[in-house]
């Protein structure tokens, strides 16, 4: 029964550009209409592809540098790290609402980046 409820959520519910304090995914059922809970998810959806970008480019910028120091590409790197973590759960996201088939491999969606 596990098994068929979990392969039926995707179909049913979104996933949402956040986690539980413990780390498990949120689930939102939409209205048809949409609703606040969903414009919301829509708006952090928008601000972690809005990070991604932004942590790319200091990601190049501090590997243009050739004196950059440990820090900076430490710093850099874990910026990076988190953003793409948030940027592959809004694919996700998007993919299961446009009906593409979830594997469950290395998706990233439910785990969430070390140090964060």
């Amino acid at each position: 029964m596990t098994d068929e409820r979990e392969s039926l959520l995707p179909e049913v519910l979104r996933l949402l550009p956040w986690a539980t304090d413990t780390g498990k995914p949120c689930y939102l059922s939409p209205a048809p209409e949409g609703g606040v809970l969903t414009a919301l998810a829509d708006r952090v959806e928008n601000q972690h592809l809005r990070d991604a970008a932004e942590a790319l480019g200091e990601a190049r910028r501090v590997l243009a540098d050739p004196a950059a120091g440990a820090l900076a590409l430490r710093l850099a790197l874990t910026a990076c790290a988190r953003a793409l973590a948030n940027a592959l759960r809004v694919a996700h996201s998007r993919g299961l609402r446009l009906g593409a088939e979830d594997t469950g491999e290395g998706s990233g969606h439910d785990r969430q980046p070390r140090g964060t």
